[in-house]
C-alpha cells in the first residue's frame, strides 16, 4: 500500500522556493493527517521526502504521530517518478510531496483522475485509488481518533 500526502499549506512564494516553510496551518494540517493515520491503524513502516523544506516539514509532523522516521528521496522534488519503485521492499510507504506529481502518479498508477489538495492524502493499492482524502477530513479523523482515546 502506498500513502501519497501532499505537502500542508506553505508561504507564498519569495525568492527560493525549496526553502517555503509550511505556515500554521500546514503545520495543524500535517499533524492531522499523522494523527488521522494513527487512529485508522494505518501499517506504515516508512516514510520518504521530497528534499523541499514545505514536504520535509509535513513528512516531520505526520510521522511523529506514526513513530517512524522520514527519509529524503531526491526523486519527490518534482517532476515524474515511481512510486512502486520508491516503495519497494519498505513494506507499506507514505510519500510526501508536491502537486501535480502526485495526482500524476495516481493516474498512472490506477487510471483514476484525482487533485490532491494541499494537505490532502491518497491511498492506493494493487492498482487502485482506495481512499483520496481532503484535510478537512483528516482532521475530521483525528479528532475522532483523540476523542476515542480520551
Amino acid at each position: 500500500m502506498i500513502y501519497l500526502l501532499r505537502h500542508g499549506v506553505a508561504e507564498r512564494k519569495n525568492g527560493n522556493d525549496a526553502q517555503r516553510r509550511l505556515t500554521a496551518e500546514g503545520r495543524r494540517q500535517s499533524e492531522a493527517a499523522g494523527r488521522a493515520l494513527a487512529a485508522l491503524g494505518a501499517p506504515i513502516e516508512a516514510c520518504l521526502t521530497s528534499p523541499k523544506l514545505r514536504a520535509s516539514e509535513t513528512a516531520e509532523l505526520a510521522c511523529e504521530a506514526l513513530g517512524i522516521e522520514a527519509e529524503v528521496a531526491e526523486s519527490l522534488a518534482g517532476g515524474a517518478f515511481d512510486a512502486l519503485a520508491l516503495a519497494a521492499g519498505r513494506g507499506a510507504a507514505m510519500l510526501v510531496g508536491h502537486e501535480p506529481d502526485f495526482s500524476n502518479e495516481v493516474a498512472r498508477l490506477t487510471g483514476a483522475r484525482a487533485k490532491l489538495s494541499k494537505g490532502g492524502l491518497a491511498i492506493v493499492d494493487r492498482g487502485a485509488l482506495v481512499a483520496l482524502l481532503r484535510p478537512e477530513e483528516l482532521a475530521a479523523i483525528a479528532a475522532a481518533g483523540n476523542q476515542a482515546g480520551a
